[in-house]
């Protein structure tokens, strides 16, 4: 065989040799709307040998990376393109054991992939696995994932914000012109371009329009090409320099106070200090008294559990800003590591002035905060601007709504109601009751039976306005009385819902079978289903511990124990945010909205009665 041919054959094996060595890279970005590899060049591989690894032509890697025309060089990165035979779809899975394995979730407005994996605690790695066709840095409303079961409650804080960093460093290191930066809790509009040398109108521009207000931890936002390391700060002058002239002083946005709370460590008992009213003028406070023994057997369950120690001081308000003030100037109060209340407003002020000094979180548990706003602030009662979040399906297009309006209407209610409707039509009914006995005309309807509202092919909803208890319940009354009268009659099976007041569940005379009757659906601050596993066992200890059967002011105090003194040792780092916290059977999610420093509360609770008498909460 002659030399020439030896060369040859040689240099083919090598090439073969080549191509089969390289190791495709696992990582992958996406970069305005395409997927890419980002690979690592190694010593001694070549332009043919990578081309035929990732099954893509040395044309195309030429394309999107002009840098290789002068050959490749060690360490160097390159993007390239996913083809079309790599990023064929796996063979699809059984519906059954989807269901099985995986649970859906569904992006809603402001949620970024660092806030989903925070709030099921997963790796980011592991949605990307099992969602290939995502894009971290845009999620798009609506967009489905899957999450995969066993992976819930794997991923760390830690390990979640990393892991989407380095994402970020990645993309940044293969993109011309542009990095790729994750949003710090913290970042602000104003600070951020500062940071990056750029106005806050061409931050927004460069992402697309991003809005001061959708600023959020964990996003992963487009900055000017620099080094992504905070510059080391310079000392803030005692005095404004006088080079500075007065409109520049005007122009400057104030910024909020910020507070870097940090977990406390077990190796010390963590002080908490809770401040409620239990007297009033003299009296003591029944509801108060049971928000206390809610929280001690919320306490006494993360002693058990997880063995945290904590010393406990209760303190009674008497509901007086002096007493407050009083309790402020005590040397115990004054080493709290996590105040819980006071529970009203006029309280408020001086302990959170307390709390930012010492840099600890002050917790409102009963109350939603107007006046009073600071960083330290966290507020378990739900927003009221989000209680009809969850409503859209309820007020669809081609629902026909009724608004069921008596002698007395509930004013409060009734201005919820036509905002929540807007430009939504609706008609008006007058609901007149008269006893039964109440001779009508032959082929006359009796004034009180709502059978016309039914008798039709609509899919109804039913709003009743009234703010008696006695109406309520005869309206109630009459609108399953005629459902069950077209239904006896063979004459369709009416489809109707009604939107419930919650004020409804005080009222001491009302079947609550008629709620099932109906389809009421209420939107709740707070509910505790009784035969759901875990208030049963809370019912039993409560029970077991006080002798009597707790209230919500019960359930209350546990969540409040179970969600902040366990936060104290783990997610108050990253102020709650982002994460979902159910204790017993009420939800609850924190965020820190851009015009509010409080950290709110955004979740109600839909509680929908069936017609087959369960209760589905959402």
């Amino acid at each position: 065989m002659g030399m020439k041919r030896i060369l040859v054959l040689l240099m083919l094996v090598l090439s073969v040799w080549s191509a089969s060595a390289i190791e495709r890279s696992t990582t992958i970005v996406y970069i305005n709307g395409t997927k890419f590899y980002i690979h690592a060049v190694a010593q001694g591989e070549t332009l043919y040998a990578l081309a035929k690894s990732y099954a893509v032509s040395e044309e195309l890697i030429k394309q999107h990376n002009p840098s290789v025309e002068g050959g490749l060089k060690a360490g160097a990165k390159l993007k390239i393109p996913v083809s079309v035979a790599l990023d064929a779809p796996a063979t699809p899975v059984n519906k059954k054991k989807l269901k099985k394995n995986f649970t859906t979730h569904y992006v809603v407005k402001g949620e970024t992939l660092y806030s989903i994996a925070r709030q099921y605690e997963i790796p980011v790695q592991t949605i990307l696995e099992d969602n290939p066709k995502i894009d971290p840095s845009r999620l798009s409303l609506g967009q489905k994932l899957l999450l995969r079961k066993k992976a819930i409650g794997q991923g760390s804080e830690e390990e979640i914000h990393e892991e989407l960093t380095e994402y970020a460093e990645q993309l940044s290191s293969v993109t011309d012109g542009d990095d790729y930066y994750v949003v710090q809790k913290g970042d602000t509009f104003y600070a951020l371009s500062k940071r990056f040398s750029i106005d806050e109108k061409q931050l927004s521009e460069l992402n697309g329009g991003l809005k001061a207000a959708d600023l959020k931890a964990g996003a992963m936002i487009r900055v000017p090409a620099r080094s992504i390391e905070p510059a080391e700060e310079e000392p803030i002058a005692a005095t404004t320099p006088l080079e500075e002239t007065q409109e520049e002083q005007q122009v400057k946005p104030a910024e909020k106070l910020v507070i870097d709370f940090r977990a406390a460590c077990n190796c010390d008992p963590l002080k908490v200090s809770l401040l409620l009213p239990m007297t009033s003028k003299g009296r003591p406070s029944a509801n108060y008294l049971e928000f206390y023994q809610g929280f001690l057997l919320g306490l006494d369950s993360l002693k058990t559990k997880k063995g945290y120690s904590i010393d406990l001081d209760l303190y009674d308000t008497k509901r007086d800003p002096e007493e407050v003030r009083a309790i402020l100037d005590e040397e115990r109060f004054r080493r709290s590591q996590l105040v819980v209340g006071p529970v009203y407003e006029e309280e408020m002020e001086e302990v959170v002035k307390f709390a930012e000094e010492k840099q600890i979180p002050v917790v409102s548990p009963l109350a939603h905060m107007t006046r009073v706003e600071s960083d330290v602030l966290f507020l378990m009662a739900p927003d009221p601007t989000q209680k009809y979040a969850k409503a859209a399906n309820l007020i669809d297009e081609g629902k026909s709504v009724t608004l069921i309006y008596t002698e007395s209407t509930d004013k409060e209610f009734e201005q919820e109601m036509l905002t929540l409707l807007g430009e939504t039509p609706y008609k008006r009914h007058e609901y007149k009751y008269l006893h039964p006995s109440f001779k009508v005309k032959e082929g006359e309807l009796h004034p009180s039976d709502l059978t016309p509202l039914l008798d039709n092919e609509n899919d109804n909803l039913f709003i009743i306005l009234s703010d008696n208890e006695i109406d309520v319940d005869r309206v109630l009354a009459a609108l399953a009385s005629a459902d069950t009268n077209l239904r006896a009659r063979s004459l369709g099976s009416p489809k109707y819902a009604v939107l419930g007041n919650a004020r409804w569940n005080r009222y001491q005379n009302i079947d609550r079978s008629i709620f099932f009757k109906n389809r009421i659906t209420f939107f709740s601050t707070y509910h505790a289903k009784r035969d759901s596993g875990r208030i049963v066992a809370f019912d039993r200890a409560y029970l077991r511990a006080f002798g009597s059967l707790p209230s919500l002011y019960a359930y209350r105090g546990y969540d409040a124990a179970m969600i902040f003194v366990d936060g104290m040792f783990n997610d108050i780092e990253y102020d709650m945010e982002d994460r979902r916290y159910a204790p017993l059977q009420t939800i609850y999610r924190f965020s820190q909205e851009e015009e509010h420093k409080n950290h709110r509360n955004s979740d109600w609770m839909r509680v929908n009665y069936n017609s087959d008498f369960t209760i589905t909460i959402e």
